[in-house]
């Protein structure tokens, strides 16, 4: 198991930010997540570093839908990062961590009224725009409050990007964004014309997540600088900041080969430099939204083993007391992940086991024969890299509660989400 960030090993005992994971797994029960916090600050200060935030005031915004407790907004906003919402939900949590509205960016395929009504009468930043039904609903609304809201035209650029098919989205049949082949985008802004109470001022496109690749944001950078300047020349309309998206690959076992923050932000600021001069226009403010690759290796998960069935000559299943409730990315996308036995640490792997989780499914299967030390029922179990889509996609099948989150740094651990009790997860449901 590869070892991240503040992760290190003392007396065969895993530690993270400098506290004992096997006490704090037995303190505060399994499952749990575990936040290297020093881990996420490191990240959001290299992407600051790296995209020229002070220098070229340029924008990086986290997207909240990896991972965004109220503390997650704090972090943020601390180490100057802006925000990307996709939700009402996301940008009420915001709301009450008192994050700045200006540096909010609210995406989203299908707004609600009530989510778009939220977002006006809150400040937000900048609305990206999916869709004509979007635009013309913040019309309406600013109208009605006799405001003038700024967005973002969201569009597809046609680049299909090698990763998971689910989570593909800049080829051009995908659900979000203005299609550029069919004209969609030019008759959005041809619409501009009709409206009073919005104010284009950017472009967004995002081609989709995992990504180890660069040319493909090479690609996107060139279609949208060409944009800029068509926009221009065309319809006198002035681009001032283009957002290209997130998607930035991690690691999460020994076959991904995914390249460093710095080595992405300086490539895409080089290009976007290039090919600006090349056409002749100013370059605009540049976005991105990274989110798996600040809190992915920051998080891990602790799990109690349980039992251990083995199958003679087939495969011994090692089940932990959690499974796709508090991470379902290996059943929806089979996503691989790595573990380790907690106080076991630096024995060799002499056993090949398959980690299953404990809901009534089938598919619930965390690992899929991995190598591991010899293990017994009791043992504390981590997955590591479960920071990104592991407690913002938790669930309560079969009625199992959510897990608490712990924030470790510099030797001192802070519960920042609590674990979900059985009252918790059926206060909302009547018996009359």
């Amino acid at each position: 198991m590869k070892l991240h960030g503040s992760m290190t090993i003392e007396d065969k005992i895993l530690h993270i930010g400098g506290v004992n994971t096997l006490e704090i797994a037995n303190k505060y029960s399994t499952p749990l997540y575990v936040l290297d916090e020093e881990l996420v600050r490191k990240n959001c200060r290299d992407y600051v570093k790296h995209f020229k935030v002070k220098e070229n005031k340029n924008k990086v915004a986290y997207a909240g839908k990896a991972f965004l407790p109220i503390y997650m907004c704090k972090i943020i906003n601390e180490e100057n990062l802006c925000l990307d919402v996709v939700s009402g939900g996301e940008l009420y949590t915001a709301h009450k961590a008192n994050f700045p509205m200006k540096n909010i960016f609210f995406h989203g395929n299908n707004k609600t009224t009530e989510e778009i009504k939220m977002g006006i009468e809150l400040g937000v930043g900048k609305f990206v725009v999916d869709n004509f039904y979007e635009l013309d609903l913040i019309e309406s609304i600013c109208k009605e409050k006799n405001t003038i809201q700024e967005i973002y035209f969201r569009i597809t650029p046609g680049i299909e990007a090698h990763t998971h098919d689910y989570i593909k989205t800049g080829q051009i049949d995908s659900k979000f964004g203005f299609t550029l082949v069919n004209g969609d985008l030019f008759n959005a802004i041809k619409k501009l014309d009709e409206y009073n109470h919005i104010k284009l001022v950017g472009l967004h496109a995002h081609i989709g997540s995992q990504i180890f690749e660069i040319d493909p944001y090479m690609d996107e950078v060139d279609i949208m600088m060409d944009l800029v300047k068509e926009i221009k020349e065309e319809y006198n309309i002035e681009i001032k900041e283009i957002d290209l998206g997130g998607g930035i690959g991690v690691y999460y076992t020994k076959e991904d080969k995914p390249k460093s923050i710095k080595e992405f932000c300086e490539s895409i600021i080089k290009r976007a430099e290039t090919k600006c001069n090349k056409i002749g226009i100013n370059i605009p403010t540049l976005v991105i939204e990274p989110g798996r690759s600040i809190v992915a290796n920051a998080g891990s998960t602790l799990y109690t083993i349980g039992s251990i069935k083995d199958i003679k000559d087939v495969r011994t299943y090692v089940s932990v007391d959690g499974g796709m409730t508090d991470n379902i990315r290996p059943s929806l996308y089979q996503a691989g992940y790595e573990c380790s036995i907690v106080n076991k640490m630096g024995q060799k792997n002499i056993n090949q086991v398959t980690v299953a989780g404990k809901c009534c499914e089938s598919g619930d299967i965390l690992i899929t024969e991995t190598n591991i030390m010899d293990i017994k029922t009791g043992d504390i179990l981590i997955t590591t890299s479960t920071g990104a889509y592991g407690y913002s996609m938790a669930s309560n099948y079969n009625k199992i509660p959510k897990p608490a989150v712990v924030s470790v740094y510099n030797g001192e651990e802070k519960i920042i989400c609590k674990k979900q009790s059985y009252e918790n997860m059926l206060e909302l449901e009547l018996n009359s």
